[in-house]
């Protein structure tokens, strides 16, 4: 992800654009979109949909109406409507795709949306820059007001509007917080209309942004757009350990990659015994201990002797299972294993290699 801002500096070090998400050339931002019928023509007679997909900071997006009549296009910064003055947005989609956006997102196309003012000119952009270079130091300032009124929450980002008269704060916290006087404390300090918005742990890391644990951007901050809810089962079906510090990311949560792969594994695990399985045999009941999924081995022990396990295919598991069913027991599991697997001929290597665990100790010398 990377545009022509995002050049490096004199040193060999990348600067970037810094626009987070609101780069002008739509080159490093989240959720671009292409569309792919703008080189296409309307049938006769059919008027173009006057709806307006408008992306704001940190990729959020939302639908207005042309009303005016404007000629834009991918890429032109507008002046928007807001609740009280205008806000300023970069559009992203324009044209039949717009109502096709709308349905996904769940939005009437004939609802009553607001209206784009005009083309932003050079002085809104100015002030639009003018307040984005300020919210760094609001941030820090508003962070302090709350640890001084001893507030549970952390005040993670700060969205102005574009005309600057008001200033979205979001936050996250683990319960309700009495925010009131922190709110008439900010709009004394900073002389701006205050809002807070409470957004989860995942959202705060989509907005952050950061390096995961596999050395790559987070997910939810480059190409994410839903975030599913994500549970221990799936850790469980691939075998994983269940431990907090490995299965959570930045976030907190349980990383959003483990569903990525966890539909492989159902499929695989369709055919497969269940771990719970037992198996009758005449020396005893032996009980699975170990599955590997996709080389399709069980690992099982007889439960008079645990340390001892035994290979076995899973479709040799399904062969006793189904012997089992018929109320008969097979010899032992000795006889199967066997099959699989030639002891004798097993080979070991030494991961280390043949050096010595001690050969960086230092030679005493002879007295």
């Amino acid at each position: 992800m990377g545009c022509s801002s995002c050049s490096t500096g004199s040193d060999g070090q990348p600067r970037g654009c810094r626009n987070n998400g609101t780069c002008g050339t739509d080159g490093c931002n989240k959720l671009t979109v292409f569309d792919w019928l703008s080189n296409m023509s309307l049938p006769a007679g059919a008027e173009v949909f006057d709806g307006v997909e408008v992306r704001f900071k940190n990729s959020r997006k939302e639908f207005f109406r042309n009303t005016e009549g404007l000629t834009l296009s991918i890429g032109d910064v507008v002046a928007t409507q807001a609740r009280s003055g205008h806000d300023v947005g970069i559009v992203t989609l324009t044209g039949e795709l717009v109502r096709v956006q709308m349905k996904k997102k769940k939005v009437n196309p004939g609802a009553d949306l607001p209206k784009i003012y005009r083309k932003a000119t050079q002085r809104d952009i100015d002030k639009w820059q003018k307040c984005r270079n300020k919210e760094e130091e609001i941030k820090k300032r508003s962070r302090e007001m709350a640890i001084i009124l001893r507030l549970q929450m952390k005040i993670s980002d700060v969205e102005f509007q574009g005309d600057g008269s008001k200033a979205t704060f979001y936050y996250t916290a683990e319960d309700r917080v009495d925010f009131r006087q922190l709110i008439k404390d900010m709009a004394k300090a900073f002389g701006i209309r205050i809002e807070m918005r409470q957004i989860g742990y995942r959202q705060e890391a989509q907005r952050l942004g950061g390096i995961g644990s596999c050395g790559r951007e987070l997910c939810c901050s480059t190409w994410l757009t839903d975030f599913r809810s994500v549970s221990t089962a799936a850790a469980r079906y691939q075998q994983l350990s269940l431990n907090p510090q490995k299965l959570a990311g930045q976030c907190g949560k349980l990383k959003c990659c483990l569903n990525y792969e966890l539909d492989t594994y159902l499929d695989a695990l369709k055919d497969f015994p269940p771990t719970d399985t037992k198996l009758y045999t005449e020396k005893g009941t032996a009980f699975c201990q170990k599955s590997d999924i996709f080389k399709g081995i069980l690992w099982f022990s007889y439960k008079d002797d645990p340390g001892n396990w035994h290979v076995l295919t899973k479709e040799q598991v399904h062969e006793i299972r189904e012997k089992n069913r018929q109320k008969k027991k097979v010899r032992s599991l000795e006889e199967y294993a066997s099959n699989n697997f030639d002891r004798e001929n097993v080979t070991f290597e030494n991961p280390v290699g043949q050096d010595s665990l001690t050969r960086f100790d230092r030679p005493r010398g002879k007295r």
